[in-house]
């Protein structure tokens, strides 16, 4: 299959990328920053998702991948709209998925409140894709991660005391690693057939003890 994801020089979608090339596909994966992927199966371009005159013509995508994502910056911009406008451009009769990747602060507000606002506008984007979709036989389907062990989060993940208070607020004592959320990416991408219009929550049970955003001042 031919699978275009977003935001693939590092974090979750490194691994997503990583994952499909593993299991056989060809993958095209959108950036702002290089590659850091060396594979026969995988194309690199430098593109901004929230700029429709950088996206290369693409032909063939069966599974639309929306991960690049920023944190206080431009958020609205980059997370929302850039999903929107990716899925838009390339959603075709080739289309047999999309995936869009939002966050636990969607549900819960736990974040700064404009990123909270993207990934809680994405689960609405991903229910509108999936009756728009179903149709042709393709789901629209989105996952949304607790704490990950990402750059994005090391301001936290390398200070001892606020990694102590995460934990302490986390039922399971642990972070997700990205390879495990590239895992259910792909489960919802490939492997399902039948479920669409959902929110997958993989966050080691933080939402069970009532979320609380921990950063540094």
């Amino acid at each position: 299959m031919k699978i275009l994801i977003t935001g693939t020089a590092k974090g979750i979608g490194k691994a997503t990328a990583e994952y499909f090339l593993d299991k056989g596909h060809e993958v095209a994966g959108l950036d702002v920053l290089g590659s850091s992927i060396d594979h026969m199966n995988y194309t690199h371009h430098i593109a901004d998702v929230s700029d429709e005159n950088t996206f290369p013509e693409l032909d063939g995508i069966e599974v639309i991948i929306n991960n690049a994502g920023v944190q206080n910056c431009n958020d609205i911009e980059i997370n929302l709209k850039g999903t929107i406008k990716i899925s838009e451009f390339y959603i075709s009769r080739n289309t047999r998925a999309v995936v869009n990747v939002a966050s636990t602060s969607a549900h819960t507000g736990a974040e700064f409140g404009e990123y909270a606002a993207s990934k809680g506008g994405i689960l609405a984007y991903t229910k509108n894709l999936a009756s728009r979709l179903a149709p042709q036989g393709a789901t629209a389907n989105s996952i949304s991660p607790g704490g990950v062990k990402t750059e994005m989060n090391l301001p936290v993940m390398e200070d001892e005391k606020l990694w102590n208070q995460i934990m302490d607020l986390t039922p399971m004592k642990k972070w997700a690693e990205p390879e495990e959320i590239a895992r259910w990416i792909y489960f919802l991408a490939v492997e399902n057939k039948s479920a669409t219009g959902i929110d997958i929550i993989v966050d080691n049970g933080e939402n069970t003890c009532g979320a609380k955003f921990i950063w540094p001042e």
